[in-house]
C-alpha cells in the first residue's frame, strides 16, 4: 500500500527582525545520493501586518505548499552549475552538433559558471535578468553574444522542465537583453574582389576560394565535400567537418545539390588533375588524406597573398554573404537565393546575408531622382502663375527654386523642394 504524503507545517521562528520557517526536504548530495535534510527559508520582515507568529503562518503554508503537494523534485535543489554539468551537457553531447556542444561549454565556462551557484528552482525571471546584467557589466560583450547566452540558458531550463526537475514556467522567457554595444558589421565579398583573389592565389587556395564564392557553402561543408558527390554539373552537400569531427550539416535543409557554373568547373577540374584524378574522397584533403584545415590555409597562404595585393580578408563566411549579395544585385528572386544557400527561411537570407552596396544605393537614388523630375508640375517650371498668384511672386519663387536646385546640382544630386513637387504619389 502506498504511504500517504507527510504534510509539513514547518517550525516558524523569529531571528534578527525576520521570520523564518524550518522544514525538511529531499536533497541531491554531491555524490548523487538523495537524502532528507533540514532546510530553512526566510519569509518576511517582522514589521507591520507580520509582527506576530500567527500572521506569518499563511506565508509559511504558501512556501511549503509545493513540497506538501509533491510537485518539487529533489533534483531541483541542485545548483544551476551542477545541473548543467551532470544533466544538460550529457544530453547536448548526444543531441547537438559537436561544434554547438563545444560552443555551449565555452559559454558556460566563461560566463555562466561564476553566477551559477544558486539552486535551480530558485531562479526566477528577476534572478536570470540580474545574472545577464551582471555578465554584461563584467564583460565587454555585444548584444549578439548576450543573446547567445540567453538562448543557452533558455535551453537549460527547457530541458529541466522536460525532465520533470522544474514545474514552473521557463524563467528566461521574459528576460530582456541588457543594453550593450552593437555587433560588428558583417562583410560580403563583391564579385570584383573575388575575381581579383582568384587571379593571385595559388592552388589549392584558389579552388577553395572559388568553391566558397560560387557555391556559398559553409566552411565546414567545404571541408566535407567529396569527389563522388561532384558530377561536373552540380555538387552535393551531405556532411560537414568541424575540427576532426564529421557531422551532419547545420540543418536538414542544409543538405542539397548546388549547380556548378563553368568558372567553378574550370577550377575543380584543374584541382582534380593536380590531385591525380581521384574519383572519391575529400575534394580538399591534407597530405594525410584528412579534410584540409581551411583556417590554416587562410592563415599561411591566403592572407599573406591578399595583403600583398592590398585586398582584405573577411573570413570564409564572407563568400557566402557575397554570393547572396551578388545574386540579389543580378535580380535573382529571394526564394531562389534561399534555395541556393539552403536556408530554412527566406528572411534569414535577405536580412542577414544580402548586403546593400554603395553602387546599388546610388543607382536607386538616381532612379528616384528621375521619377521625381517627371512629377514636377510643368506649369510651375515655366513660370505660369497659379490663380491668386502675381507674376512678381512667381518669379521670386522660381528664382529661389533655381538657386536651391543649383546648389544641389553642384553636389551631384537633385532634391526639388516640396512646393514644386506634384501632389501625386510616386
Amino acid at each position: 500500500m502506498k504511504r500517504a504524503r507527510q504534510q509539513q507545517a514547518g517550525y516558524i521562528f523569529l531571528r534578527c527582525g525576520f521570520w523564518y520557517v524550518r522544514y525538511r526536504e529531499d536533497v541531491v548530495l554531491e555524490n548523487g545520493v538523495v537524502k532528507r535534510l533540514q532546510q530553512c527559508c526566510r519569509l518576511t520582515r517582522a514589521t507591520g501586518a507580520y509582527r506576530t507568529k500567527r500572521a506569518v503562518e499563511q506565508l509559511a503554508e504558501r512556501a511549503l505548499r509545493p513540497l506538501n503537494d509533491g510537485v518539487v523534485a529533489a533534483e531541483s535543489t541542485m545548483s544551476l552549475n551542477r545541473f548543467i554539468e551532470s544533466a544538460y551537457f550529457p544530453y547536448a553531447a548526444q543531441q547537438k552538433r559537436r561544434s554547438t556542444y563545444r560552443g555551449y561549454r565555452n559559454i558556460w565556462k566563461r560566463y555562466i559558471k561564476p553566477n551559477g551557484e544558486r539552486a535551480l528552482r530558485e531562479y526566477r525571471t528577476f534572478e536570470c535578468e540580474q545574472m545577464l546584467l551582471s555578465i554584461a557589466r563584467r564583460e565587454d560583450l555585444c548584444r549578439t553574444t548576450l543573446a547567445h547566452i540567453k538562448h543557452f540558458l533558455s535551453g537549460v531550463f527547457r530541458y529541466a522542465r522536460r525532465q520533470g526537475v522544474l514545474d514552473t514556467a521557463n524563467p528566461i522567457h521574459d528576460v530582456e537583453i541588457p543594453k550593450a554595444r552593437p555587433a560588428g558589421e558583417t562583410q560580403a565579398y563583391s564579385l570584383e574582389e573575388e575575381v581579383r583573389m582568384l587571379g593571385i592565389l595559388p592552388e589549392p587556395a584558389a579552388t577553395a576560394v572559388a568553391v566558397a564564392a560560387f557555391t556559398g557553402a559553409r566552411k565546414g561543408e567545404i571541408r566535407g565535400l567529396l569527389w563522388e558527390d561532384y558530377d561536373d554539373c552540380a555538387i552535393k552537400v551531405k556532411q560537414a567537418v568541424w575540427r576532426s569531427h564529421v557531422d551532419e550539416p547545420k540543418r536538414e535543409r542544409s543538405k542539397g545539390s548546388i549547380p556548378v557554373i563553368a568558372q567553378l568547373k574550370f577550377f575543380l577540374d584543374r584541382h582534380r588533375a593536380r590531385s591525380g584524378y581521384p574519383h572519391q574522397g575529400y575534394i580538399f584533403r591534407s597530405p594525410q588524406g584528412k579534410p584540409l584545415n581551411l583556417d590554416a590555409l587562410a592563415r599561411d597562404v591566403i592572407r599573406p597573398a591578399l595583403e600583398a595585393a592590398k585586398l582584405p580578408w573577411h573570413g570564409w563566411h564572407a563568400f557566402r554573404r557575397g554570393l547572396a549579395t551578388n545574386l540579389n544585385r543580378l535580380g535573382v528572386s529571394d526564394k531562389v537565393i534561399q534555395q541556393i544557400l539552403r536556408h530554412a527561411n527566406v528572411t534569414t537570407t535577405m536580412n542577414i546575408y544580402v548586403k546593400m552596396v554603395s553602387q546599388d544605393a546610388t543607382a536607386a537614388m538616381k532612379t528616384l531622382e528621375a521619377n521625381c523630375a517627371t512629377t514636377v508640375q510643368q506649369g510651375r517650371l515655366i513660370g505660369i502663375p497659379e490663380q491668386g498668384e502675381t507674376m512678381m511672386e512667381r518669379e521670386q519663387q522660381v528664382s529661389l527654386s533655381e538657386r536651391h536646385t543649383g546648389i544641389l546640382a553642384e553636389r551631384e544630386g537633385f532634391e526639388p523642394s516640396v512646393p514644386v513637387l506634384a501632389s501625386t504619389t510616386v
